[in-house]
Formats: C-alpha cells, structure tokens, sequence
C-alpha cells in the first residue's frame, strides 16, 4: 500500500484516505459536532454545564440539544436535585445512534470489528494468514462487513457511518522480513482497497496508518486524564508509532509521521539497527522459533502467552533498550513529557514493557534532555481496530478537542 501522498490514487488526505460511498449526508454542523464531542469526553452533562464549557448560548444549546434527541444521538438522564430552581437534566450518548466499522489489516491477520456510538464493540469477524495480499483483504472485508450488518437489527443498519481501515503502509517493502519470496508484496504498490471496498458500500470508507490508528484510538476513546503532547508505540508484527501535539494526533505530509520501527537505534560501519529489529513481535516468535518452541500462541491469543520465561524477558529487556534509544532520539526534536506504550500481548507483559523502558531511560539517561515519563496506553490489543472505526466518527461526529478546552 502506498503511503497517502500526491501519487496514491486514493486522493488521500494529511489526516486519512477518504473514498465516497454511494448514499451520503452532509456535513454535519460545527455546533452539534461540538456538543457531541464535550459529551462523548467529559460525560453525560446539563444544558447549562454545555453552554458554560463550549461559549454557545442557552437558547443555541437547547436548539441543538432537541434536535439531536430527536435523531436518537443524545437521550435524557435522571433529573439532578437538591439546587435551587429547576432540577437540570444531563444529557448522554445513546450507543445506539450511531455505528462503526474498523478493519485492521496486519502482517499476520485480518480483524473487522462494529462499534457502537460509545466505542464498545458489538461484533467482531478475523481471519488468519500467512501475509496480506489485496484480493483477500477486499474478499474478507466486504464479507465480514454483510455478517455483521446482518446481526444488526434493521432500523439499526441505516445508522452505519461509515468504515476506516488501519492498515501498515509501504507493504510492498516488507517482503524479506515477512520471509517471503521475492515480489510478494508487490501488488500493494498499485492498489486502492479503500476505493475498492468504498465500491460496494452506501457509506464513506477512510484509511490510515495501523500504528497511527491505534494512537488514535487513544485520543478518541482512551483516558482523557493525559498529557496534551505524547508520543505513542505500538507493538504489534512490527513496532509502529504515533505523534501527538497538542492534542492532535500528527500524520504528516504522507500520513506516515512517527514511524519510529524505522527509527535507527545504532550503526555499525554501513549497517543499521533499527527499533523494528528489537522491538517487534516477530522478533519474539523468530527467539521462540530458534529455542524449539512453538510460536503460533503469540498471535492465536494475546490475553494469556505460554512462553518460556528466560525467553520473554530477553525479548523484554532487548525491546526496553531499543525504545528507550527511540525515545531519546525523539525528545531531542520534540520536547513531549509523556510515552505510551501499548500493542498486542497481555496486560502483565505490556506493564514490564513499561516498567523495563522506564528503567531504561534512567540508566543511560542522556544531558540536557529531561525523561519523559512512560505509561502504558489504555486501549490494549483492540487500538488498531478501534483505531480504524475512530475515523468515521471522527470525520462525522467529532472536533478537535481544543475547540472546547477555555482553560
């Protein structure tokens, strides 16, 4: 898959590729997008409180409030007492206003998931494979998405806003790594599965960066108690990473910003380490392939891993080193005060990870640089996929955070 620029026939975008389905409303108001984005990060909230933090006024606020209880997006709440005056009722999402698909295309599987209007997800189809090429992807997507939809109940489908794909870019490059045959990957050079799968739907398609997805998935659904500047990891086949400045999630001119598995972590002569080297999965089942043990649980379930303990904590303490490198590196040019780090594997391996790179920073700790502190991300294996969905809400729903931050 190319990366989106001037050349991909996609008509990417700086923040996502974007192919038209067949049956689209508008735009929808800056207003009411504002509303729903206050509501989706702080919680269900009064008129009054809405107006106080957004600067709209009682009477706009009580306009947009109605007309998105009457669409089904926002329902009322328990009345809240015990002031003076009338009591004020808080307004929430419903979860079923709206619906969203994400598919995650990666190195060793294909995942769609459906969201509902909270991010919760309602269905889910995957599939296995020794690598992706183009026709299986748009075969497993239009596939999956017509079991999914079926679930739904029928009012409900019209609600469908729209799919985003979380896909690596530049596979066409990943051959040798992938350890296939010379070639492989080269029908990704000219490909267009988002317009492709677009094709065949009555809603917007949208793609992204796998690795940037996923840190989106932290902006939209993750824990709001962070900083407004981090950067992100995501261990997944290969190590990938996302920027965000300010509360926005950074992709760049390509879509392809921090790309940090490509990031070089040493160099010897004419030869380059890079963080994809240490840092990724794959390197984990090449140690358990090389100490005799099978390799397959890693990717058949990432809650619980039967691996060998002198395996898992070299892999470990190696990845540490490598993002600790990385992240140096990083802070140089950017002066973020926190990491992330989250991929696919259990939540007690993801928390030495952390625990490991933090330890890391400290002991070659570089000067006149200040560490940053590392935490883990709140997704957890779902952010690629959750990542994915993210984009048509966004595009449809959402703002930038910003717009209602007053200080």
């Amino acid at each position: 898959m190319q990366s989106p620029d001037k050349n991909n026939k996609s008509g990417a975008q700086t923040t996502a590729t974007y192919a038209r389905g067949s049956n689209q409303s508008g735009v929808r108001a800056h207003n009411e997008r504002l509303v729903l984005t206050l509501i989706r990060q702080v919680g269900a909230l009064p008129k009054a409180e809405i107006a106080r933090m957004t600067g709209l006024s009682a009477q706009t606020v009580s306009v947009i409030m109605r007309a998105l209880e009457a669409e089904g997006l926002l329902k009322k709440g328990e009345p809240l007492r015990g002031k003076v005056g009338q009591p004020s009722v808080p307004m929430s999402l419903v979860a079923e206003g709206a619906y969203f698909l994400g598919l995650k295309v990666g190195r060793r599987s294909l995942e769609l998931v459906l969201t509902d209007f909270h991010g919760t997800v309602v269905g889910r189809q995957a599939q296995a494979h020794r690598f992706p090429s183009p026709d299986a992807v748009v075969r497993f997507a239009t596939g999956a998405m017509e079991t999914l939809l079926a679930d739904l109940p029928q009012d409900r489908r019209t609600r469908v806003a729209g799919l985003g794909i979380a896909i690596p870019f530049r596979l066409h490059d990943w051959s040798d790594l992938l350890a296939l045959e010379p070639g492989a990957m080269d029908a990704w050079r000219d490909r267009d599965i988002a317009a492709e799968i677009a094709a065949q739907c009555s809603f917007p398609v949208f793609l992204r960066n796998d690795a940037s997805a996923a840190c989106g998935a932290e902006l939209v659904f993750g824990d709001q108690n962070r900083p407004r500047d981090f950067l992100y990891f995501f261990m997944g086949f290969f190590v990938g990473g996302g920027l965000v400045l300010d509360n926005t999630l950074y992709t760049g001119r390509t879509g392809n910003a921090a790309a940090l598995g490509s990031i070089p972590i040493g160099i010897e002569g004419t030869t380059v380490r890079q963080l994809v080297d240490v840092a990724s999965l794959v390197s984990l089942e090449k140690a358990l392939k090389d100490g005799g043990h099978p390799s397959e649980g890693i990717w058949a379930d990432c809650t619980d891993w039967d691996i060998p303990e002198p395996i898992l904590d070299a892999w470990l303490r190696q990845a540490a080193e490598g993002l600790a490198y990385a992240i140096f590196s990083s802070v140089c040019l950017i002066d973020f005060e926190s990491v992330m780090i989250d991929g696919w594997m259990p939540e007690p391996v993801r928390a030495r990870l952390v625990d490991y790179t933090s330890e890391q920073l400290f002991r070659i700790s570089v000067a006149g640089i200040d560490i940053p502190q590392v935490r883990a991300g709140t997704i957890g294996p779902d952010a690629r996929a959750l990542g994915a969905a993210s984009l048509p809400l966004s595009e449809r729903f959402l703002v930038d955070r910003n717009a209602f931050l007053k200080g």
